[in-house]
């Protein structure tokens, strides 16, 4: 008799309150214990609407902005929090840009791998505990391949060896920057309840970066480098179609959505653009050009027209392949031609034009070509 079921525990939990209600003066002791309940239910929904209120893939959240003034040229529910997936390496980034304009570290300094680094899930670039890599090769990582290993890596070496000490330094330096809506709990966007942003406070991000460390801005601009033999390419799309893009980053997880910064300059202005929530790399590719076209409107400068890589997919025949949309003649129209481009090692083409400043051992990828890569989990 003293081994009960969790549900028989449950119905004997109800009728005690039935057998307190129904005794004399026992209706009242129930209804305060009603009360004490819905307070307490009260008090856990509470503890979860930091998490529950990020959670909306498919409402997307926008802002565009200009990059010199700070002016919104267009927004939509920019104040909303939201996960911010491998956006959170923009931070972490920021951190370690300032780390190398104070000294504090360098290009070419070792960075320890951790058992913790190198247990992140994908992406990844594979690190294995007791190895190194260099703050530069960290750096790239996570421009390009969005690395969690290397996100994590760095974080702990800036930490002090602690990515939560890491995480709370990020935190404030947010605060600092007046990013009133951003709490970060690691140095990737891996899932984490309580690690939110929103679209103004990633602009605000965004906008001091390039203000701040122009000598370091040239690296989100990186196509593609080589790391231990093996070449990694940049998951930013709009690198490739986007005239006038020159970074930042993309993000995703399975609550987060689809995220995207983007800053494109032409004719002297720069625009920051930010899109959270989408439901598909097209269309998250698709309003960030189209919501970047208008600001560039608004600011007087003329329409440039472009070929888009629009997403991976799968052909008719079951090869992995880069979809080409030529862009319309109008950036109201939508894309009037689509072709598949299997991917395969013979279409790599390597470059270093058009990419000023970019360290001599990284070699680029011409825009319009297809890089091979592995499939897997797909963080950034």
């Amino acid at each position: 008799m003293a081994d009960c079921s969790r549900g028989d525990e449950k119905q004997g939990w109800f009728a005690r309150v039935r057998y307190v209600a129904s005794r004399p003066f026992g209706r009242g002791r129930a209804i305060r214990l009603s009360l004490g309940l819905s307070a307490g239910w009260f008090a856990a929904l509470a503890g979860g609407v930091h998490q529950a209120r990020a959670q909306y893939v498919g409402q997307v959240s926008s802002i565009v902005m200009d990059a010199r003034t700070g002016a919104v040229l267009s927004q939509s529910n920019p104040d909303l929090q939201r996960y911010p997936a491998s956006l959170t390496k923009l931070m972490t980034l920021y951190l370690a840009f300032k780390g190398l304009r104070s000294g504090q570290v360098s290009l070419d300094q070792p960075v320890p791998v951790s058992a913790h680094a190198a247990s992140m899930e994908p992406s990844k670039l594979g690190l294995v505990p007791g190895s190194y890599l260099t703050v530069e090769q960290a750096v790239l990582g996570l421009v390009t391949k969005s690395a969690n290993d290397a996100a994590c890596a760095l974080g702990e070496l800036l930490g002090g060896g602690d990515e939560d000490r890491f995480a709370d330094v990020m935190t404030r330096q947010a605060r600092a920057l007046g990013m009133t809506s951003t709490t970060f709990r690691n140095a990737s966007g891996l899932p984490n309840g309580e690690q939110v942003t929103s679209a103004r406070d990633l602009a605000i991000l965004t906008r001091q970066i390039i203000a701040e460390f122009p000598e370091y801005y040239h690296y989100f601009a990186v196509p593609a480098f080589y790391f231990h033999g093996r070449q990694v390419p940049n998951h930013d799309p709009m690198l490739r179609f986007y005239p006038g893009a020159d970074g930042l980053k993309t993000g995703y997880t399975a609550d987060a959505g689809r995220n995207l910064v983007t800053s494109a300059i032409r004719e002297n202005v720069r625009l920051i653009g930010v899109v959270l929530g989408a439901r598909t790399n097209p269309q998250r590719s698709a309003m960030m050009a189209g919501l970047l076209d208008d600001g560039f409107r608004q600011e007087g400068v003329a329409d440039v027209p472009r070929t888009l890589v629009l997403a991976r997919g799968r052909s008719r025949h079951g090869r992995a392949a880069i979809m080409l949309a030529a862009a319309a003649r109008s950036a109201n129209a939508g894309p009037d031609q689509v072709a598949e481009l299997p991917l395969s090692p013979h279409h790599h083409v390597l470059s270093r034009r058009g990419h000023g400043h970019v360290p001599a051992h990284v070699r680029m990828v011409a825009a319009g070509h297809a890089v091979h890569r592995r499939h897997g989990h797909n963080h950034g």
